[in-house]
């Protein structure tokens, strides 16, 4: 069974940076796919990046190159660097994995079976 834990969350100031990570157990080596997802207050959880086992990436598109996502497929870790915060970015930020090598809909949150509990990422003005 695969399990996602995050770490790294907190609070940071408009402006400000946080590096997440989440380690993955179980997961097969050289053919999954990881992404971070978040869900705001009342607001539906949406895709932020996901990275497969072959390194490509998709962001969404109110990432605007704040952040970065990346993996050490080793490790099994993938952290996601996140600067240039403002308050819109405050919400829970999730783990998602795949034992698949996605290539298209990287960011679709029905193709992740696997997710963390989330982490909290407060940004305040």
């Amino acid at each position: 069974q695969v399990q996602l834990v995050e770490s790294g969350g907190g609070s940071v100031q408009t402006g400000g940076s946080l590096r997440l990570s989440c380690t993955a157990s179980n997961l097969f080596r050289g053919q999954s796919s990881m992404a971070w997802f978040r869900q705001a207050p009342g607001k539906k959880r949406e895709g932020v990046a996901a990275i497969n086992d072959v390194g490509r990436t998709k962001y969404a598109d109110f990432v605007n190159g704040r952040f970065t996502i990346s993996q050490n497929i080793a490790e099994r870790t993938m952290s996601l660097q996140m600067n240039g915060l403002s308050p819109e970015d405050t919400a829970i930020y999730y783990c998602a994995a795949r034992d698949e090598l996605l290539s298209t809909n990287l960011l679709r949150e029905s193709h992740y079976p696997n997710w963390g509990q989330g982490i909290q990422v407060t940004v305040s003005s």
